[in-house]
């Protein structure tokens, strides 16, 4: 089960590129795996790192105080492509748990939603500002990168305190906050659907006394 996530208070990297797709999170070569851990090392590897498996130092998240982000910006359409899992694994082994962009790919997008990684959607004036705030941050100046993403209240609070409202279907909202996935948001209602299905034996006997094999 995911765990609730309620308000999200950490340094914000910069991606603000159109496109970003699921290979480019998470290339082919880390997908050997069913595990969850780890993954985290796959993370836009192929950017973070070069053939000799050396850092980029150009790339954001190679970059203080960037590489200790909790907050993702992106571009439009990120998650895009294929429907890998691992890439939402990926991010959030690294220790991002919320991506803001102005559209999400919606494959990409229900995948966030199973294993509780915020998805918030901000048009591209806000994510522009929310952008060059962190862009501005001097080298390993940490408070100047960090912001709070309040999934309750649907406000994004930046660096430098200007606010921008969001909104999230109630339902993904709900699951976020209480740690729920699609099967634990079923089991909530249990207790009615065990009613349900007493209440048709006894209406209906005859059906479920046939054979189901």
């Amino acid at each position: 089960m995911p765990e609730p996530v309620n308000r999200i208070t950490g340094i914000a990297a910069p991606l603000p590129r159109a496109n970003v797709d699921t290979d480019a999170i998470i290339p082919k070569a880390h997908l050997l795996t069913i595990h969850r851990s780890g993954l985290g090392a796959g993370l836009f590897s192929e950017w973070r790192f070069d053939d000799d498996g050396r850092e980029r130092p150009d790339f954001v998240l190679n970059q203080a105080p960037w590489r200790e982000a909790k907050i993702l910006l992106a571009g439009e359409n990120f998650g895009c492509g294929s429907s890998r899992e691992h890439a939402v694994w990926s991010l959030m082994d690294f220790g991002i748990r919320c991506v803001i962009a102005p559209s999400f790919a919606s494959i990409f997008h229900e995948n966030c939603q199973k294993n509780g990684l915020a998805a918030v959607t901000l048009d591209e004036a806000a994510l522009a500002h929310l952008v060059a705030v962190v862009q501005a941050t001097p080298s390993g100046s940490t408070p100047a990168a960090t912001m709070t993403v309040d999934i309750e209240t649907c406000r994004v609070t930046a660096p430098d305190g200007r606010e921008f409202p969001f909104t999230m279907e109630a339902a993904r909202r709900q699951a976020l906050l209480e740690g729920l996935d699609e099967i634990g948001a079923s089991l909530r209602h249990d207790a009615a659907m065990a009613a349900f299905e007493a209440r048709d034996r006894a209406q209906r006997p005859w059906i479920h006394a046939l054979p189901t094999a």
